[in-house]
């Protein structure tokens, strides 16, 4: 791991050693407890035989899932991110977060900590994108997803990154020599899209569109063009907004507080006083004139002038 992978992995946890994989999977588990405490609520709040699922979608879910209207969805932008972390059942959360974990491991451990959360984030806005165009400009089945939810694209989009990188890349290999890594995506990529609603293309669309996100990520990387970079300086930029310390630009501070603002230079070079140096300057005023001598020149003669360098 490079230095600038370990100080990005303390920034981020606040001094304590922790990699963004585990950040994203707090997170879904913090977001799965606060539904599910909501959910809870509702229960309660409502009266028996009461429609919990459909209150609780339309009171809590809403502010968090993608809507599959996209008038709905493009006002609350934010659920064109959040909508990847929110899970409403626990197989889905464990699944989901399962997966997460060891395509995510495999890609820090090619990649170091900047390019998962990059990943994950575009596999999520490819995600929504691809979900959004298909359910208003394609005819869709029986089923009406009414809100996208879950970790799909993005673990896709992870899971094609890795495996775009080194396909061979073993696991397991207590297993006669392990598992080359293409295998398990394959394996995941099949178990993905048998779990999904038969009648729901929006929902393969959006997920394919993931693991494409995540193949070209991996492409345009190696084309000397790197996606992550900007949202690295934007977040370098945002956490140093609150860091007291800011070394840079404490140093720069320093430079131009204590030494860049004085009104002489540091030091001057004056010349030693020499009768040859004075001959050749005289030399020099009887074949061009006084107005020829550089400055240096001048304060040579002034000098030796008060020295009475001549007369010795």
């Amino acid at each position: 791991m490079a230095i600038s992978d370990r100080n990005y992995d303390s920034r981020l946890s606040f001094g304590t050693k922790i990699n963004p994989l585990v950040v994203l999977i707090g997170i879904a588990m913090i977001i799965f407890v606060v539904l599910t405490f909501f959910r809870g609520l509702t229960y309660l709040r409502l009266p028996e035989g009461g429609d919990v699922t459909g209150v609780f979608n339309e009171k809590v879910l809403c502010w968090f899932a993608l809507s599959g209207d996209t008038a709905k969805a493009l006002g609350k932008p934010w659920t064109v991110l959040t909508y990847s972390f929110v899970h409403t059942n626990i197989w889905q959360l464990f699944a989901s977060m399962i997966w997460l974990w060891s395509f995510g491991y495999i890609l820090v451990d090619l990649t170091g900590f900047k390019k998962i959360v990059p990943v994950f984030l575009y596999g999520t806005i490819a995600g929504a994108a691809a979900f959004l165009l298909v359910k208003s400009f394609m005819p869709v089945g029986q089923v009406d997803t009414q809100y996208f939810i879950g970790g799909g694209p993005a673990v896709l989009a992870i899971c094609a990154a890795a495996t775009t990188i080194s396909p061979n890349y073993k696991i397991f290999p207590m297993l006669g020599g392990g598992i080359s890594l293409w295998i398990l995506a394959v394996i995941y990529l099949a178990i993905d899209m048998a779990t999904l609603p038969v009648n729901g293309p929006e929902i393969y669309i959006a997920h394919l569109a993931g693991a494409l996100t995540g193949f070209l990520f991996i492409l345009l990387l190696r084309k000397g063009v790197d996606g992550s970079e900007w949202m690295n300086n934007f977040y370098d930029w945002l956490f140093n907004l609150f860091n007291p310390e800011k070394p840079q630009h404490r140093r720069n501070q320093i430079k131009s507080t204590l030494f860049y603002n004085a009104k002489q230079a540091p030091f001057s070079k004056t010349p030693k006083l020499t009768q040859q140096k004075l001959d050749e300057i005289l030399d020099k005023i009887n074949q061009q004139g006084y107005d020829k001598l550089s400055e240096d020149e001048k304060q040579f003669l002034r000098r030796a002038s008060n020295e009475d360098l001549k007369g010795k």
